[in-house]
């Protein structure tokens, strides 16, 4: 197991109001994607999205970025596109059923 993997262990997620909860579907995270000089963009996604190698990846930037005291919605510091086809790649390798109600915001 790398240090990363064995690190993203002791994450803790950011507790979020009941506002800003309500728009997010039970077994969903909202988290915000962008790069420095990119507009970042609101993403909600499955919370298994947070056991697969390549989102690990992004997290792993992450907390490179920002370490793992971020306040608020956790950020990934990549350009939006690159995330958009993290994201489906992860999605083509599971059933469309575990996706229903996650999406972009």
């Amino acid at each position: 197991m790398g240090s990363g993997e064995k690190s993203w262990r002791n994450f803790h997620l950011p507790h979020q109001g009941k506002k800003q909860t309500r728009d997010v579907p039970k077994g969903c995270l909202a988290i915000r994607v962008g790069s420095q000089g990119e507009e970042q963009q609101r993403f909600v996604v499955p919370v298994m999205y947070f056991n697969h190698p390549l989102f690990l990846h992004l997290l792993k930037e992450a907390e490179d970025e920002y370490g793992f005291d971020q306040k608020g919605t956790i950020t990934i510091p990549c350009h939006v596109e690159q995330f958009r086809n993290v994201r489906c790649l992860i999605d083509s390798e599971k059933p469309l059923h575990h996706h229903v109600g996650c999406f972009r915001v």
